[in-house]
């Protein structure tokens, strides 16, 4: 094969952290981490992580639980992962917030992952240093409720009645503190979503419509269309990984005359 994507970036390795015993990441290359469930200190950095940081770093990293925790995490190696771990620096924790389909990624490497995923979650982790701006209250818990419920949030009057206040309130304030009213914020994370989803060949359009909270494949196709500029099949066959070269048979050793 003239182009091999692993070169560039792979997943090499998961790991899992469940309960409260410490966990030792090792091995070469950047290891990202989705801490899903409690606080977990990151060991010689003095830095704990809470639910719904990342972890950033290479080996030998060393996880102590403050608490009954949950951790996925990826092992990525090849040439762009090399490359961000020369930017990155320390090994560290990452606000979550700032690098948006980050998490979906990690569990999808968990099972069946491509070189095209490694790479999508390199790009989703391309702001992870940007330091998160503090929020007003309830900006942050209407982001948190899209985060955690993106794909069976009915839309902003749902959204606004679940946090107590009028719509034209939450947009409101929404919008001055983000730039952006909640309602596009929305539809930007489906569409994330959706990316992610379209990395693997085992969903179709109609499926990937329910799990991101999309009426349906035609509907999915418009908003994608419209948001990303392609279809969804032409995204889905871009990001695929080139098809594999077969190998010429060997060459016989005898000599014909």
């Amino acid at each position: 094969m003239i182009f091999e994507p692993e070169i560039y970036c792979s997943c090499e390795k998961t790991a899992e952290l469940d309960g409260n015993t410490p966990l030792t990441l090792d091995g070469a290359g950047l290891w990202v981490g989705v801490l899903s469930r409690g606080e977990c200190l990151l060991q010689g950095s003095e830095m704990s992580g809470h639910s719904g940081d990342i972890l950033l770093g290479t080996a030998p990293l060393e996880l102590r639980p403050q608490s009954d925790c949950h951790l996925l995490a990826v092992r990525l190696t090849g040439y762009c992962a090399e490359a961000y771990l020369l930017r990155l620096g320390a090994s560290r924790w990452a606000d979550g917030a700032s690098c948006p389909g980050a998490a979906e990624l990690v569990a999808q490497l968990q099972g069946n992952g491509t070189a095209a995923m490694a790479y999508a979650l390199l790009c989703a982790l391309g702001r992870a240093d940007e330091t998160a701006r503090p929020l007003p209250p309830l900006v942050a818990e209407a982001l948190q409720a899209i985060r955690q419920n993106y794909m069976a949030l009915y839309g902003v009057e749902e959204l606004s009645e679940q946090l107590g206040v009028t719509k034209s309130h939450l947009v409101r304030a929404f919008k001055q503190a983000l730039g952006v009213p909640p309602g596009k914020y929305l539809t930007n994370v489906r569409i994330e979503a959706v990316k992610t989803l379209l990395l693997s060949d085992e969903y179709n359009l109609e499926m990937i419509a329910g799990l991101t909270g999309f009426s349906g494949a035609n509907y999915l196709c418009r908003v994608f269309k419209r948001e990303v500029g392609v279809s969804p099949a032409a995204w889905r066959a871009a990001a695929a990984p080139p098809p594999a070269v077969p190998k010429l048979p060997p060459r016989s050793a005898e000599m014909f005359v």
